[in-house]
């Protein structure tokens, strides 16, 4: 039996650690040829298992990826864990799958399998000494509770896009989303898609005012940009115009079936004018004209009730998210909340541009 990998090694199909009868390796997602057909072949896999993902979580904050499976490097990968190892002296040294998604669902047939993976990072979690696993996931049927406490709980909302589109518009919402949307082509307001460094630019300007509007550090603008290089044709941004002026801006998110919502943003002053309504449910129908059968709404905090209602008026359905971790927190706020609520607390009064240049300092220590 090899005792956990250490640092330099755990990037080798050749690392094992054999328990009964069962073998599990350690695989790196970004040079395993064997890793795109798992992605797109497990039905629990989706855009934040992919390798484009991983590549713009490393190149922005130096995470490093890392994969435990019970393949043989010799055969097709049936089964995976993916997570990033965050080093950090603020933060502490962990394991996490994965930072900044949504969610992450471990890629298992059954819960025995995820047993045997979960015993492997168990045993490299303390060979390394690392501070905690973390594993964000909406399934309840793989016995998470034998290995991790509940660190955080969110809503995660998804739209069945399979009924024909004149279903989906009738489910949405008559005055909170269909009547927003009329709103805005009354108002004339337009909008622009693609992933142009204007459109970028543009989208970026609204998350920083909504960031500061909300306390918050904004995401470092490179994670952006990263994000475009690195996904191609699937990422695309949508701001709406009213005029000239941007009010609204959406970035989407598409991978096989599925297209997620990840980011959305919009000037406060011009709320009224529909913007992000019709952005939505352009995506949506853009969505539906690909092919895609899901479009994810993505995570809300469970204390945002106003962010839950809204995902639900298009006719979405609630999902539970649980950030699972071992060994469990012991602060009062989960870690990762804890760090943003002391990032309020210091930043949120501070000029926007102090706000900018701490949310690239910040970052890279949350994930």
């Amino acid at each position: 039996m090899t005792k956990g990998p250490v640092r330099g090694e755990l990037m080798s199909s050749e690392n094992m650690i054999v328990s009964g009868q069962d073998a599990v390796f350690t695989v790196d997602p970004l040079r395993d040829p064997r890793w795109t057909g798992l992605i797109e072949e497990h039905p629990a896999a989706s855009i934040f298992h992919s390798r484009a993902w991983l590549q713009a979580l490393q190149v922005t904050y130096g995470y490093e990826p890392i994969a435990v499976t019970t393949s043989q490097p010799s055969e097709p990968l049936r089964n995976a864990l993916v997570f990033c190892i965050v080093r950090s002296w603020l933060t502490g040294h962990r394991l996490v799958s994965l930072p900044f998604s949504d969610h992450c669902e471990p890629l298992v047939a059954e819960a025995e399998e995820f047993n045997v993976l979960m015993r492997f990072v168990e045993a490299l979690r303390k060979g390394q000494a690392w501070k905690y696993v973390q594993v964000r996931s909406t399934n309840a049927t793989l016995g998470f509770e034998g290995y991790f406490n509940e660190a955080e709980i969110y809503c995660v909302h998804w739209l069945d896009l399979r009924p024909d589109l004149d279903v989906l518009h009738r489910r949405l919402h008559k005055d909170c989303i269909q009547r927003k949307i009329r709103r805005a082509e009354r108002e004339g307001v337009r909008y622009e898609a693609g992933r142009s460094e204007a459109l970028l630019a543009q989208l970026y300007g609204l998350v920083r005012v909504t960031r500061v509007r909300q306390r918050l550090p904004p995401q470092p603008i490179e994670w952006f940009r990263n994000l475009v290089a690195c996904m191609g044709a699937n990422v695309c941004i949508r701001v709406a115009f009213q005029e000239d002026r941007p009010v609204a801006g959406i970035l989407t998110l598409n991978q096989g079936r599925q297209v997620v919502y990840k980011y959305g943003a919009s000037d406060p002053d011009r709320t009224h004018l529909g913007g992000t309504p019709m952005l939505l449910w352009e995506a949506i129908k853009q969505a539906k004209q690909d092919g895609a059968e899901v479009f994810d709404f993505g995570r809300s905090d469970l204390d945002n009730p106003g962010l839950i209602t809204f995902k639900e008026r298009w006719g979405a359905e609630r999902g539970r998210l649980v950030m699972w971790e071992r060994p469990g927190p012991i602060p009062s706020l989960p870690r990762g909340r804890q760090t943003m609520e002391y990032a309020k607390g210091l930043l949120g009064r501070l000029p926007s541009s102090v706000q900018t240049m701490a949310g690239r300092l910040l970052y890279r220590h949350i994930g």
